[in-house]
């Protein structure tokens, strides 16, 4: 019974409140436990958990960063890992089970099908947002239609921006957290470099601004087989 007691105090503090600092323990045992926190808090979340949530389990003097890199030390060789994405952290199985899985449990029921002209859209949303749909537009050469947006909303992959200064106050877009969640991001800042793709020769904005982004470039329905796994 005292033992007991020592060890809920322990974890929740002599006061009752929760115990981040853990000073009763010894450094290495502090630190297990505060791995165990992070991984399970992790583990049990459906969206990825940000710094601020996690900090409110270890104590302050506690780098997130080095607690991360020993979990994913120790899951190394596991079929699944601990990632940075969408501003946080999430537990996922490494591409090399993709197949396995879809055998078990077949295909995500929430798989985005995009057509090739909407995941060029989407790229330059996300590259040059924000954006308005007449400068889309104004990319591609053709009209991008309303429908055509709206399919991408639909998918929770862009969402309304704030009004663009130009005549009218046209609405703008940009991209979601489900957009950095779907392909694997951690922020914007992990798109390719627009600077180092024109350098490449892969993109050219002159080309965009002129409609000649790719010959042929249309906004039907057409699938072309790019799929988002949650």
């Amino acid at each position: 019974m005292v033992e007991t007691t020592r060890r809920r105090r322990g974890r929740t503090g002599e006061d009752g409140l929760f115990d981040r600092e853990l000073d009763h323990l010894p450094p290495e045992a502090r630190w297990r436990e505060w791995m165990h926190r992070v991984e399970a808090t992790i583990f049990a979340a459906s969206e990825p958990v940000g710094r601020e949530t996690l900090a409110r389990i270890v104590g302050k003097s506690c780098s997130i960063e080095l607690l991360i890199d020993d979990i994913r030390e120790e899951l190394r060789g596991r079929p699944y890992d601990l990632v940075a994405v969408a501003g946080g952290w999430k537990h996922l199985t490494r591409p090399a089970y993709a197949d396995a899985i879809r055998a078990a449990v077949g295909e995500n029921e929430r798989a985005v099908d995009l057509t090739q002209s909407e995941v060029l859209v989407l790229m330059c949303v996300a590259l040059f947002q924000p954006i308005t749909r007449a400068e889309l537009s104004s990319f591609f050469g053709k009209e991008i239609s309303r429908d055509f947006i709206g399919h991408l909303r639909g998918a929770g992959l862009i969402a309304s921006g704030p009004r663009s200064p130009t005549p009218g106050a046209p609405y703008t877009y940009v991209t979601t957290k489900e957009f950095l969640l779907e392909f694997g991001l951690d922020t914007l800042r992990d798109l390719p470099d627009f600077e180092a793709l024109e350098d490449a020769g892969l993109l050219s904005k002159e080309k965009l601004l002129a409609g000649d982004i790719i010959p042929g470039f249309a906004v039907g329905p057409e699938p072309v087989g790019v799929e988002l796994d949650e």
